[in-house]
């Protein structure tokens, strides 16, 4: 049997694979980029550099270096998904460094920015929210609108994230959820973590969770959360431990930490003490349902959303 090395000796010599090698070569000389790489480092690239080096020039070649057509990070045709190739010179060497692309970074931003924002039983709509979407059309809704830029730019301004929220209350489907969905994700890209929860879902698991003990863990996440959203409060079925347990626990904690707590409801102040006063057995105890709107009052800025109702003249 002939030894490899004579045989690749051999084949390298053959006229075939020279004019291979040849044809190869000239196509990988002539890329543009390659040509420019080359013409911007020209004082060290030798015909013994590019000799050396055209396996890795062969390899930037064959892939994409401009990724504005670029669909998604999970198409990338490139070797390594989301980067690419950059021509170096390492100590003489022909050789490639890999970068970011532009989709990746805007992919991995998008990531980011959704890890930011913890979500309990909220609609997906909701989490896609963006301020610049919203309509602020009408007084109620454009008082919404200056009173969440307020908070945002008094961050941006500030480093500080203030201690005030908003109350959020009007009549069904005026875009309260969704408003809440808006300044988180606006929250979001600005890397502060908020936790949304559809309040009668929640209670609901609360109960459920006794059974495993996980009661005080999620109560936990949920009321030391930076910034946390209540959605639809006073829509769930009251009970004396939901109220004071969870609730007067959650808002308790909220004031004496200075976090901002956001609320939507469909009912205004006077009403909603109303309704945590009353429990499903028809119970009343105006005391322990004053004291958790004494906490609400003091910790958010009401503001009566007002207009059509959105979900039905979608």
């Amino acid at each position: 049997m002939e030894p490899i090395n004579e045989t690749l000796k051999r084949v390298i010599k053959s006229p075939d694979f020279s004019t291979r090698y040849e044809s190869v070569r000239n196509e990988i000389i002539e890329d543009p980029s390659v040509q420019k790489f080359i013409s911007e480092n020209d004082q060290q690239i030798t015909k013994s550099v590019v000799d050396r080096g055209l396996i890795k020039l062969y390899e930037f070649s064959g892939q994409k270096q401009d990724c504005h057509d670029c669909p998604s990070v999970r198409e990338c045709k490139n070797m390594m998904k989301g980067f690419i190739p950059k021509l170096v010179l390492t100590r003489g060497m022909i050789d490639l460094d890999y970068v970011q692309c532009s989709q990746k970074l805007v992919e991995d931003k998008r990531n980011l920015v959704s890890k930011m924002i913890s979500s309990m039983h909220m609609p997906k709509d909701v989490l896609k929210a963006r301020l610049e979407d919203v309509d602020f059309d009408e007084d109620g809704r454009i008082i919404a609108g200056v009173a969440a830029n307020k908070f945002i730019n008094a961050i941006r301004e500030t480093g500080e994230v203030p201690a005030k929220g908003l109350y959020l209350f009007g009549k069904f489907g005026v875009g309260k959820s969704y408003l809440l969905g808006a300044i988180a994700n606006e929250l979001a890209s600005m890397h502060i973590q908020t936790v949304l929860v559809y309040v009668p879902e929640f209670l609901k698991e609360m109960k459920n969770s006794i059974q495993d003990q996980t009661v005080h863990e999620k109560v936990d996440y949920v009321k030391k959360a930076p910034v946390l959203m209540l959605d639809d409060i006073g829509a769930e079925t009251m009970s004396p431990w939901t109220r004071d347990e969870i609730l007067g626990t959650i808002f308790h904690y909220r004031m004496a930490e200075n976090l901002p707590t956001f609320i939507t409801s469909n009912l205004d102040f006077k009403e909603l003490e109303a309704h945590l006063a009353t429990t499903a057995k028809g119970d009343q105890d105006s005391v322990k349902a004053g004291r958790i709107m004494e906490r609400i009052v003091s910790t958010t800025v009401p503001i009566k959303l007002t207009g059509k109702n959105r979900r039905i003249n979608q």
